[in-house]
């Protein structure tokens, strides 16, 4: 029986806007376990953003449960949820979030910089690994205005896997890339989930529910489906069929 990384019961957050209440969760149950990969999808106002806030601990609901590896988050205080954040969770964004004129081993190296039982040597060892893992071998000196868009999100990757995090959180990881790129990302993604690790890809793209393993559809602050998918698509191979941009 495969481990259950995320339990999240009757979970809601409200939110007071005026003299208003806004209800952006009404009541999520539902629970992902070890080597899955899920997307999470829903159109504005579904309520995708406040859940992707709380699963990364960077938000707590207003009432329910979340279980993230067994501990409880939804009691914790600031310093806590930082501290299981940086500890179980690898964090993969839309805008890349890398440190402009740094390096990409620099910019891999800094979630372990907050961990002071990893040496200076381990970290640039660390760092290097998961940069070759994601195909970046050839550019682990390269700076961020050097590499194109592919390549950036390449070593959000790796800076995300660089901590051995219990999942993987990507927010529109593909959102900002064309086609060809995008399914190269995709590719990556695939290979890191046949290898057995717990992939959230949070989107509003229908199409990349076929390249995941399991689809949850919010709407309105709550889930309307939660389906496995039997026929998961290869990104790879469509990643064959696109023409390269010679331009």
């Amino acid at each position: 029986m495969p481990k259950e990384i995320i339990k999240i019961d009757n979970l809601k957050r409200y939110f007071k806007v005026g003299d208003e209440t806004v209800k952006a969760l009404r009541g999520v149950s539902f629970s992902i376990y070890e080597g899955e990969f899920v997307t999470i999808m829903g159109t504005s106002g579904s309520g995708k953003s406040t859940l992707l806030n709380t699963l990364g601990c960077l938000d707590t609901p207003t009432s329910g449960q979340y279980l993230l590896d067994g501990i409880s988050v939804q009691g914790m205080g600031k310093n806590e949820r930082a501290r299981i954040r940086n500890r179980k969770i690898g964090f993969i964004f839309q805008n890349y979030n890398l440190l402009p004129k740094t390096t990409a081993l620099e910019n891999v190296e800094l979630p372990l910089l907050y961990n002071s039982s990893v040496s200076a040597k381990e970290r640039s060892e660390r760092a290097e690994k998961c940069l070759r893992e994601v195909g970046l071998g050839d550019r682990l000196n390269h700076k961020s205005n050097q590499m194109s868009g592919g390549q950036q999100q390449r070593v959000a990757i790796a800076r995300a896997l660089v901590n051995n995090p219990v999942i993987l959180l990507a927010d529109e990881a593909t959102g900002n890339l064309d086609t060809r790129t995008s399914f190269s990302i995709l590719t990556l993604f695939q290979k890191l989930y046949k290898e057995g690790k717990t992939i959230i890809f949070v989107t509003h793209n229908p199409e990349i529910a076929m390249y995941s393993s399991r689809n949850i559809m919010l709407r309105d602050g709550r889930i309307v489906s939660d389906e496995y998918n039997s026929d998961i698509k290869s990104a790879e191979e469509v990643f064959k069929t696109l023409p390269v941009d010679t331009d």
